[in-house]
């Protein structure tokens, strides 16, 4: 099969992802194999490729917003049959038994496995996963539609969820790529007030279509206090703006796998009860919760198609924020 393989993390500039062949998986039991369509492109495969977090292992196959159907099934599943079309994220497997599944957090588990990141991922034409962790797909998106709802979307959508932001409240969002631009339309079907944050004037355009109430850069005062906020950036410095702008008992939500150094600041910044937190992975009932949700409202993912081949030059646009929206691998 033809991959994507990373065999030493480099700059994207520099072409680090090669075309190879390589020998088709086998499912083990309890594992289905997928003919993979579509893959999206991510901020994480851009950290994970440039070498900012450290990996377990390489060569290795990056992507996990993966999209395609089941052509081999591992002994004893019985989720899925020889052709459904199924989703796989970022959350690739846990132990179930750590403190942290027992209570319901396994996004914290302590043996956790990651797609593109501790096993192969979707920039291939083939990849295994647990049944356990692949999901059926609403019907109404299409495959390069659905991709980026798999890691995009669910991270988004736990980013909002732990912004503790509620019905008819003021939300801000810095940054505005993949993520933020499905997170805008959840805020709008709870009939949020959504103000963005972000340096490229498209993405302040695609953020007014999508109901943005105000646009600006970090820095800006917007019209009003936000009740809530998620910063998608991986730049730490936005962190004191952010929270210049809370008002008081406002919730801060860090959607990134990683982030610059956050600068010192002002204790009164964080006084009056605001909060600080961090987003990290997402469970299986996240991605659950996503799907239906983005089916019933209906989400609409704006896509920029590439070619298997074109991987490389797909991270770079999405490092120097060329992407409109989703960037999508078409398998």
């Amino acid at each position: 099969m033809r991959a994507m393989l990373l065999e030493k993390p480099r700059p994207a500039e520099e072409n680090p992802l090669r075309l190879v062949e390589l020998p088709m998986p086998e499912p083990a039991p309890g594992e289905i194999r997928i003919r993979v369509s579509a893959c999206g492109v991510c901020h994480t495969d851009l950290h994970i490729v440039e070498g900012d977090l450290t990996l377990p292992r390489h060569p290795l196959v990056p992507g996990h917003q993966i999209v395609g159907t089941v052509d081999a099934l591992g002994a004893d599943v019985s989720e899925f049959r020889m052709g459904d079309r199924v989703g796989v994220p970022w959350l690739y497997s846990t132990c179930g038994e750590c403190v942290y599944c027992r209570k319901g957090l396994e996004n914290l588990c302590d043996r956790a496995r990651f797609t593109g990141f501790h096993v192969d991922g979707g920039f291939a034409e083939a990849m295994v996963v647990p049944a356990a962790f692949a999901y059926a797909l609403p019907a109404n998106f299409s495959d390069l539609e659905a991709a980026p709802l798999l890691c995009a979307g669910v991270i988004g959508y736990r980013a909002i969820k732990l912004s503790n932001v509620r019905p008819g409240e003021r939300l801000g969002l810095y940054g505005f790529g993949a993520s933020a631009h499905i997170v805008i339309q959840i805020a709008r079907h709870w009939n949020c007030e959504v103000c963005v944050f972000t340096r490229a004037e498209s993405h302040r355009q695609l953020a007014r279509k999508l109901g943005a109430v105000w646009t600006g850069v970090a820095g800006e005062a917007p019209p009003a206090p936000l009740d809530a906020s998620i910063i998608f950036a991986p730049a730490g410095k936005l962190v004191p703006e952010a929270m210049r702008a809370l008002r008081k008992g406002g919730t801060l939500a860090l959607a990134g796998i990683t982030m610059s150094p956050i600068p010192e600041m002002e204790y009164p910044l964080l006084y009056h009860e605001r909060i600080l937190r961090s987003v990290a992975n997402s469970t299986r009932e996240d991605v659950r919760s996503l799907l239906d949700l983005a089916a019933e409202i209906p989400v609409c993912t704006e896509i920029e198609a590439f070619q298997l081949p074109e991987a490389n030059r797909a991270l770079q646009n999405l490092k120097s924020s060329k992407i409109h929206g989703a960037g999508v691998l078409v398998i």
